[in-house]
């Protein structure tokens, strides 16, 4: 699975303003609703569903990464964003810093072997030092595209 079949390019955030986790994850999915891949009738109940899984403990994993994440029934495939922050993101996280990248992640509930897939390929690529310094230093959507797909093809 590669990062292009479900990151969805029209909501890439290359310059995220929001500074607190509440904020940065309504920014994100309301770029997902702008785009038409989640239905706008479904923006709240989806912010809500991954703000009641960042109450299990932070997705914000460390090294200035985040990737809260959902299942929701309003998405029929998995749909995902990125998001840069330039000034951090208090999203506390596991090692206590702020967080700079953020993918966030829906899938359908009847598909939990998608999520699982979507959430290892992105956290595969975060391990990476030298994709999240390039992808740090993106400033438009179109860097960010091609980083994912330079990514996308060093897996294959």
């Amino acid at each position: 699975m590669n990062l292009s079949e479900f990151v969805v390019t029209e909501t890439i955030i290359p310059n995220l303003e929001a500074v607190s986790k509440a904020g940065a994850i309504e920014a994100m999915v309301a770029s997902l609703k702008n785009a038409g891949a989640i239905p706008a009738e479904d923006e709240a109940s989806i912010v809500a569903a991954i703000l009641k899984r960042e109450e299990l403990g932070s997705t914000g994993i460390g090294n200035g990464v985040a990737v809260p994440h959902t299942k929701h029934p309003s998405v029929d495939r998995l749909v995902a964003t990125v998001a840069i922050s330039s000034d951090g993101v208090d999203f506390a996280s596991l090692d206590g810093d702020a967080v700079y990248i953020l993918f966030l992640l829906i899938s359908p509930p009847d598909r939990p072997g998608d999520h699982l897939r979507g959430l290892e390929n992105i956290s595969r690529h975060l391990r990476d030092q030298t994709f999240c310094n390039f992808l740090k230093q993106s400033k438009t959507v179109e860097d960010v595209v091609e980083l994912l797909a330079e990514a996308d093809s060093k897996q294959s």
